[in-house]
């Protein structure tokens, strides 16, 4: 779903991924990650607000799991760099916060579903006044096409083609107390 997409009440829900699909899924990318780096020292991972967050903290325990060792994780807030505020709707702004100093590190910025790119190129910009990373990589749970901007995860657990009329919901059980990949489908039901 993007930043203020919020789906209407009477939606018909189609599972995409169940809690153990989700699992598998969530193991799969911590490998490609895994691959991708030289040293995963130098890994960093910086959740999108709002589920690319909980989704970022996900993924760092299981690469401290699968690594032994821990996994730099935090939250970047692109809100102020968009270049679409006038049309959507507002949430709060949480703060971003960088565990470490990003110069010279591999970053994977996360996110919960690309749509129209909107949302990853403010990230790319808000990343820029806090210092040159040596790479930076794209992570999202689910692609669900639309593309307005040249933007393509390096990382991603489902390709969904959808109408503009769907949305695509991640649940996870830190915040939800269930795990999947919805796809809503609204006026259904």
């Amino acid at each position: 779903m993007g930043r203020s997409e919020f789906p209407p009440q009477n939606c018909e829900r189609v599972w995409i991924l169940d809690s153990e699909e989700l699992h598998r899924t969530v193991l799969r990318l911590c490998s490609q990650v895994i691959e991708s780096v030289a040293d995963p020292k130098q890994l960093v991972l910086l959740g999108i607000p709002t589920r690319g967050v909980a989704l970022a903290q996900v993924l760092a325990a299981e690469l401290q799991r699968i690594l032994c060792e821990p996994i730099a994780q935090g939250v970047l807030d692109p809100t102020f760099h968009r270049d679409d505020l006038g049309r959507l709707g507002t949430r709060l702004v949480q703060p971003t916060d960088l565990p470490v100093c990003i110069d010279n590190r591999t970053v994977v910025l996360v996110d919960d579903v690309v749509f129209t790119g909107r949302t990853v190129r403010a990230a790319l910009e808000a990343l820029q006044g806090w210092g040159r990373p040596a790479s930076v990589k794209l992570l999202a749970m689910v692609d669900r096409g639309h593309r307005e901007l040249p933007i393509q995860p390096d990382f991603v657990g489902r390709v969904v083609p959808t109408s503009r009329q769907e949305f695509i919901h991640l649940m996870l059980q830190e915040v939800d107390g269930e795990e999947g990949v919805l796809l809503l489908k609204p006026g259904t039901n």
